[in-house]
């Protein structure tokens, strides 16, 4: 499931985009977004996984599958920073579900860091799959302990990039420059709850749950991110996590919406998304 070794960049990104693509399926399956018929079966030792596949009966699923090869396209390209899923009920957000993709030089050794236990090791296979086991399984967990979601529920996603790097008129495949800017609003007392990170001598991957604190059954207290921010802006999240505000409230997500207010529209973070994707219909 996983490259026997990471000793190349080009394997590195081949293990970020199967943690990747392996999460969202994870989450969308989980959340009941889309029929059995839309996923293959693989396993992870012990861990069953279902992965999206293009399921030409199910819309929704193939979209999202476009929607995962054009995030592929930006991590190739060590353009994206940070993907947002985002599921909502209008006008409130109910969950969303945070990537943030980081590139390094390569360095001797290899950091793997979740629910504050850290590992430092050589980059063997058994390290990397012991760190992407440990990930995906705190994730599947953490899916069974939210709450059913809204009937009327809606999935979007949004890239955000470095802007040093990226081009101006850079749109990965399937995705259009951001044109629905606003505030995304919580309902209730959401919570931020860290699931995990992997980390190679090329990239960092890190997920993130933001979700209504009601919503979620019995949360590992190791999982919830009590420091966090009462708004998160796109320059916002792009701090490290011992420097984001004091307050344990996020009432409203505020994504670079309203940048120009803090660092000037010079800075404003490029933002794209594909088109918002109604599940009315899911299983």
């Amino acid at each position: 499931l996983f490259p026997e070794s990471i000793a190349t960049e080009q394997q590195s990104l081949g293990l970020v985009k199967r943690l990747l693509a392996i999460s969202v399926s994870c989450i969308t399956y989980m959340r009941g977004l889309f029929p059995e018929s839309s996923y293959g079966t693989r396993y992870l030792d012990d861990l069953c996984l279902k992965i999206l596949r293009e399921d030409k009966s199910c819309l929704g699923s193939l979209q999202i599958v476009k929607w995962i090869q054009g995030c592929f396209d930006a991590l190739e390209k060590q353009y994206v920073n940070f993907g947002f899923y985002a599921l909502s009920s209008n006008p409130t957000v109910t969950e969303m579900y945070q990537f943030k993709f980081k590139y390094k030089n390569k360095v001797p050794q290899m950091d793997i860091s979740s629910n504050h236990r850290e590992f430092v090791a050589g980059l063997c296979s058994k390290d990397v799959k012991h760190a992407s086991r440990l990930l995906l399984r705190t994730l599947y967990l953490l899916m069974q302990d939210l709450g059913p979601l809204p009937n009327d529920i809606t999935l979007s996603m949004k890239l955000l990039y470095y802007n040093h790097v990226t081009p101006k008129d850079y749109q990965p495949p399937g995705f259009k420059e951001d044109g629905s800017p606003g505030d995304l609003l919580f309902a209730g007392d959401p919570i931020n709850l860290k699931v995990g990170s992997v980390s190679t001598d090329f990239h960092l991957m890190k997920i993130r749950v933001t979700t209504e604190k009601k919503r979620v059954k019995k949360a590992d207290s190791n999982l919830i991110q009590k420091n966090g921010p009462t708004e998160i802006s796109h320059q916002g999240l792009d701090c490290e996590e011992d420097e984001e505000e004091e307050s344990t409230e996020i009432n409203l997500l505020n994504l670079a919406f309203s940048q120009e207010e803090v660092i000037g529209p010079e800075k404003k973070r490029k933002v794209s998304e594909p088109e918002k994707l109604p599940l009315n219909g899911r299983k």
